[in-house]
């Protein structure tokens, strides 16, 4: 009996919850959705105008006399990223009792159904972050979207572990406890919705998907999301760990080249040049990398007592294996060791980066 309370008061409960909807340069799409939502039963939409002009000023008149949104402004275009933390910080000051906040695109994508399937799921999990997650596969899909959706999807799950069907779609539900700490999340357009993903897995917050249908009208034309441009921002947010790795692959074939010109012809027993200069080599491109990535890249809290004996046994496992098949392959090839060097560490380096990510700086809790 008394789940069928809570139940019920869930279901009434539903219906306040904060729905934020960001929207530079609308059309008749915005009217037609807040009609939707209005009809639908929901009654906290808060519309922000992310610097549309005058010219679109009409839309958020109607949307505030209307259908009683409470409409934020910005004075000019700030981009999605910063027109969410508008609205996230004021729904924390105007909703203290709030169980988190539905985020939904102005563009037509989100049903009032689809958005109150993700309301649900925040209830039933309060303390995940929800996603509504299109089908990517049919004729209706635009190709710049199923294409860039795929791309982030792939380079998502290799560079930080996080494994999600619709890495940009903009229907989410965000529990309370996550809203403040994602005031102080960088980015202010696309690539914020990717840094609130990244959040996630550095602070352990579960994600759960919601299928939703997937809507495009006009094959999202008035959509301001440029799948060259903007993918390129968001692809950026993981251009340090490229750098490091591949900054120190370089320190790594300079230093090689380097010692192979230093000890040519030099033998000790059964270690040829080539595995000395490989083992040299390595061994000071690993200090680089290690401290690189401790700092800058995986920035992460473990202390140098976990994180530095996993890497020296990462970087031992990995320059064995370089040294190995270097000096097997070489002679097969003429003896071009930077030339065989090469495609043997590439290999190297994309097994390398996920061990780091997943062994060398994750927390020894995990």
């Amino acid at each position: 009996m008394k789940g069928m309370v809570v139940d019920m008061e869930q279901k009434e409960i539903r219906w306040e919850v904060p729905v934020v909807i960001p929207s530079y340069e609308p059309d008749e799409k915005l009217p037609g959705l807040l009609r939707e939502l209005k009809t639908a039963g929901f009654k906290n939409i808060v519309l922000v105008d992310d610097g549309s002009g005058a010219t679109y000023a009409h839309f958020f008149t109607e949307a505030r006399e209307t259908y009683g949104c409470r409409v934020l402004h910005h004075a000019v275009n700030q981009g999605k990223g910063r027109a969410l933390k508008t609205a996230f910080n004021y729904c924390l000051g105007e909703f203290p009792g709030m169980p988190g906040v539905i985020t939904a695109d102005s563009d037509g994508q989100h049903s009032p159904a689809c958005i109150l399937s993700c309301v649900d799921a925040m209830f039933m999990h309060p303390d995940a972050l929800v996603l509504g997650c299109r089908c990517f596969e049919g004729e209706e899909v635009p190709v710049r979207s199923e294409f860039g959706n795929k791309c982030t999807r792939v380079v998502m799950k290799y560079l930080t572990g996080i494994t999600v069907s619709d890495t940009q779609t903009g229907l989410r539900g965000i529990p309370v406890s996550f809203l403040e700490q994602l005031l102080k999340v960088k980015g202010e357009r696309f690539e914020f919705e990717t840094n609130m993903l990244l959040e996630t897995k550095r602070r352990k917050i579960p994600i759960v998907e919601v299928p939703i249908r997937t809507i495009y009208i006009e094959e999202n034309k008035t959509s301001h999301f440029k799948p060259i441009r903007d993918s390129v921002k968001i692809y950026m947010i993981f251009g340090k760990f490229l750098f490091s790795s591949l900054s120190s692959s370089v320190v790594d074939l300079a230093l090689f080249s380097l010692f192979c010109f230093l000890l040519k012809d030099m033998q000790w027993g059964r270690i040829t040049y080539v595995m000395a200069a490989t083992v040299f080599a390595r061994i000071l491109s690993a200090l680089y990398n290690y401290l690189l990535n401790l700092k800058v890249v995986f920035q992460s809290e473990s202390p140098v007592k976990f994180t530095l004996p996993r890497y020296v046994l990462l970087a031992a496992v990995q320059m064995s294996l370089s040294a190995l098949l270097v000096g097997k392959l070489y002679p097969m090839f003429g003896g071009t060791e930077v030339l065989v060097k090469i495609p043997v560490d590439v290999v190297l380096f994309f097994l390398s980066f996920v061990i780091q990510r997943e062994f060398v700086y994750k927390p020894p809790e995990e």
